[in-house]
């Protein structure tokens, strides 16, 4: 018995013993590297007040129930333009975006056109 008992116990120490270096070439944990966001492109504060301005613009637009799908691509092609950073692209569409609010609205004002009598 005590030579059954002391092979089981060598046994034992010896399987402990191999598993003991089974992680000694392994590097140490690393600090888990968090998810960042590449940076966002920015436009300059012109566009950017052009954006905001065209923003307003499509909105009152929209309340009046006089806004140009041209004026609403516009805004949207505005804001996609933002999104890249291409200040230049941004101020164009939102100026065009305005400019085509506007006319919708002027067109409120126009006589209805009666047909007959």
């Amino acid at each position: 018995m005590p030579k059954v008992l002391l092979a089981l116990i060598s046994v034992a120490l010896l399987g402990l013993s191999g598993c003991a270096d089974l992680y000694v070439n392994k590097p140490a944990d690393k600090p888990v590297a968090q998810a960042t966001e590449p940076a966002k492109p920015t436009i300059s504060g012109e566009a950017q007040a052009a954006l905001d301005a065209a923003k307003a613009d499509v909105k009152i637009a929209k309340d009046k129930n006089a806004l140009w799908t041209t004026a609403e691509s516009a805004l949207k092609a505005a804001e996609d333009a933002a999104a890249k950073g291409d200040s230049a692209t941004v101020i164009k569409q939102a100026k065009l975006a305005s400019d085509h609010v506007k006319k919708g609205l002027a067109q409120l004002d126009y006589p209805m056109l009666k047909i007959g009598k």
